[in-house]
């Protein structure tokens, strides 16, 4: 009898499983054929938002260039060319002036800077100016760079 009882109640489980998992596919098909533009709608979203951002990666990505950059070594100091010195006969002080006239200075700065008088630095000026062969100070910079007195 217990046996009996027991196949009753496996069959009585089984088919009420049957039946709500047939009762729950039913429900599933009707959803389904009462939402299919909701469905459909969403899963062509759904394939378009992925197509948009392929396309979007595939586009927009940045090719890498790898080219070869010389890096400037660091430039060698300064070395004020010793020869045209002694050659032209240009004193250390008129050298200084030279090169505080490089920097922009006027003779009353480069005087205050110095601790001379202004007109000292007009004096040494000068012969700086006939030394190089040069009219103004502008010309006189040009003339110092382009022999090697100043960088």
């Amino acid at each position: 009898m217990k046996r009996q009882t027991l196949l009753h109640g496996l069959i009585y489980g089984l088919t009420g499983g049957a039946l709500i998992v047939i009762l729950k596919l039913i429900e599933f098909r009707f959803l389904v054929v009462e939402h299919s533009f909701e469905i459909y709608g969403a899963l062509i979203a759904l394939l378009f938002a992925a197509l948009g951002i392929w396309l979007g990666l595939k586009l927009t990505r940045k090719e890498v260039v790898v080219k070869e950059v010389r890096v400037p070594t660091a430039p060698e100091p300064f070395a004020v060319n010793e020869e045209q010195l002694r050659q032209l006969g240009i004193t250390k002080r008129e050298l200084e002036i030279l090169e505080l006239i490089a920097q922009g200075l006027s003779n009353r700065e480069i005087a205050g800077k110095l601790f001379v008088s202004e007109n000292t630095v007009k004096t040494h000026s000068s012969r700086l100016f006939d030394k190089l062969s040069a009219k103004r100070r502008t010309q006189a910079v040009q003339i110092g760079k382009e022999i090697g007195l100043l960088p």
